[in-house]
């Protein structure tokens, strides 16, 4: 579907949460949201697009790639009410960019400086595994998120999923890097006005593992800082 450009995020955001594109994940939202998890039956799940979230100057912006099923599917906001999220905003937390180190709700409270989170993908996807169809459908989103976010000059990429996204976006601003940039942890590239971090998903499988650590987190956003 071809789409408008919004003119303000706030717009973006309100065309977002109408979007019902992707048959498949439209379903699995809706579906999660009406069976729930036993811990959150007394709750009323977003069950929608779960739209960016921050500081609408931000210098650097933070790319993961779905909302989780229990996560911001419930709760709406990303990387809120799950464990991802309790690795992610203490590490923003004391690298003082949030005002607080835990994310629980969208009325909690909890504000971003300087930093603006999203997803490659909008929708909470089955099994976190969008389709290639998906993940199409929804980059003119981020790509929207991204135009709009004039102050942005870092992007962290949570992932190899977001490292894709990420350099998608820089390649569709002309920005090309030939042979095409690895992801690993750690790894920084200059690509055009951009600088692209790497940093392994603060998922279970990473922090369960010890494949990430909560020092490992925090040094990528110290670095950021750094270079804004």
């Amino acid at each position: 579907m071809t789409r408008r450009r919004a003119r303000s995020l706030s717009v973006l955001e309100t065309r977002l949460i109408r979007c019902r594109d992707c048959e498949r994940l439209v379903e699995w939202r809706e579906q999660i949201g009406r069976v729930k998890r036993a811990a959150f039956a007394d709750q009323t799940y977003w069950a929608r697009p779960v739209p960016g979230f921050g500081d609408p100057r931000a210098k650097i912006l933070i790319l993961g790639l779905a909302p989780a099923a229990h996560g911001a599917n419930r709760t709406g906001r990303m990387f809120t009410g799950d464990r991802s999220g309790d690795w992610l905003y203490r590490a923003l937390h004391e690298t003082g960019f949030a005002s607080q180190p835990e994310s629980i709700s969208r009325d909690d409270g909890l504000a971003l400086t300087g930093v603006w989170v999203t997803s490659m993908v909008k929708c909470a996807p089955p099994d976190n595994k969008p389709t290639t169809a998906e993940r199409d459908a929804c980059h003119p989103w981020v790509d929207d998120e991204l135009r709009l976010l004039t102050e942005v000059r870092v992007i962290v990429a949570l992932g190899g999923f977001g490292w894709d996204g990420a350099l998608r976006l820089l390649r569709d601003r002309g920005h090309v890097v030939k042979p095409r940039p690895k992801f690993s942890h750690g790894v920084e590239l200059k690509i055009g006005p951009y600088t692209l971090l790497g940093s392994y998903h603060p998922s279970q499988q990473n922090t369960f593992t010890g494949r990430l650590t909560r020092p490992m987190l925090r040094d990528v956003f110290t670095r950021a800082a750094e270079l804004v």
